[in-house]
């Protein structure tokens, strides 16, 4: 398979690297003692093109591909894990499901919005007793005259509190199981009987915000039900597997910031009178980070690419892989990065313990290390 970057691809690499360096990096350290999350560079991204990759050019985009948009995610993550969180929020949830799968009004309406960072979007599927499994869900959709109420609670949503905009997802007929459920595309912030709350207090990503959020009989019109009645959890399937890509995108970003963190004080660190990097044992740990860093790279790019070529296809098997293996390459490197630090990797002067925080989320969100390993084993058992 060749990966030689397009000019389209080359050129996104590049505008998101400068931007991740001269836009980002000054502010990281500042930025995560006050776990400040900047909505104005949202827009910023949004001006560079950063959220139009996968998005017709009818509606903002640029339609420069899912490899374009994983390359990017993976160089603003590599500065800063938690800025790679409006790549899904922006584009890869709401944006993309909608032009899939919404009427031209709800095109029009949102996905321009979205794609130019005038809007902040969000879905919501995790509920308190609702992660890996999500037909067990338990916010429902009644319908009432001219459209239906929600009620229900989701929580660890990222950007909902300062969100516009979302995909909701909630059973409109639970006795029929997943083929009950449904999505919405809802307004939060005019929407009465949404409420959201901040969680404050997490172990990293410490400046993508996080919610929880409530809905009381929170009214919806019909026209903001997404697809048909009963295809919201084929819809969250489907945006599942774009999610997912650029989040395995952003794992290979942070591994590749803990590889060069490590290689940087190997070399300037002395024990013994000689630098770390002269020591084997430092070499041999600083040798299977680099090769488990580029087989991940080499995965998500696979899986990327062949969603570009085939867009009417599933490829979820492929993006399984790509994101089980992304992630437990960053989190592998981020261990290894602290080790190769000793105390100084402990110490907040030096940034991989920003790596390591950041790099556990890989293997819980867009589903856990242990659901895409069941997905890859049915995947195989099926074909077998």
């Amino acid at each position: 398979m060749d990966f030689d970057l397009s000019e389209e691809q080359t050129l996104a690499r590049d505008t998101a690297r400068k931007f991740a360096r001269e836009e980002i990096a000054p502010t990281v350290e500042a930025d995560e003692e006050a776990h400040r999350f900047r909505p104005e560079r949202v827009q910023k991204m949004a001006e560079l093109g950063f959220f139009g990759s996968v998005i017709e050019e009818r509606f903002g985009g640029t339609q420069f591909g899912h490899l374009a948009a994983c390359i990017m995610a993976e160089e603003v993550a590599k500065v800063h894990a938690s800025w790679g969180l409006p790549f899904n929020m922006q584009m890869n949830g709401p944006a993309l499901i909608i032009q899939k799968y919404g009427n031209d009004e709800q095109k029009e309406k949102y996905i321009p919005q979205l794609v130019a960072g005038q809007w902040l979007g969000c879905f919501a599927i995790t509920e308190p007793n609702t992660g890996s499994d999500v037909a067990s869900m338990k916010t429902t959709a009644a319908e009432t005259e001219g459209g239906f109420l929600l009620n229900g609670q989701k929580t660890w949503i990222s950007q909902a509190h300062v969100a516009d905009m979302g995909i909701v997802y909630a059973y409109t007929d639970r006795d029929k199981g997943a083929k009950g459920m449904s999505a919405f595309v809802v307004d939060f912030k005019t929407t009465k009987g949404i409420s959201t709350m901040p969680i404050e207090k997490k172990f990293g990503l410490y400046c993508a915000p996080t919610s929880e959020v409530y809905f009381e009989d929170a009214f919806v019109p019909k026209s903001a039900m997404l697809g048909a009645r009963g295809d919201g959890f084929k819809i969250c399937m489907t945006m599942l597997d774009s999610t997912r890509l650029s989040c395995a995108a952003r794992a290979v970003g942070v591994a590749g910031a803990c590889i060069d963190a490590s290689v940087a004080y190997a070399k300037e660190r002395t024990q013994f009178g000689k630098p770390l990097a002269s020591f084997q044992m430092i070499q041999e740990e600083l040798a299977r980070m680099v090769v488990e860093h580029e087989a991940a790279r080499l995965l998500v790019y696979r899986a990327a690419t062949n969603k570009d070529k085939h867009p009417q296809q599933r490829n979820t098997h492929e993006t399984s892989i790509a994101k089980y293996f992304a992630a437990e390459s960053a989190v592998h490197c981020a261990n290894t990065a602290m080790k190769i630090l000793g105390s100084y990797g402990y110490s907040n002067e030096y940034p991989v313990g920003r790596f390591l925080r950041d790099s556990k989320s890989f293997q819980v969100v867009e589903g856990t290390s242990n659901i895409q390993k069941i997905i890859i084993s049915r995947h195989v058992l099926e074909e077998a």
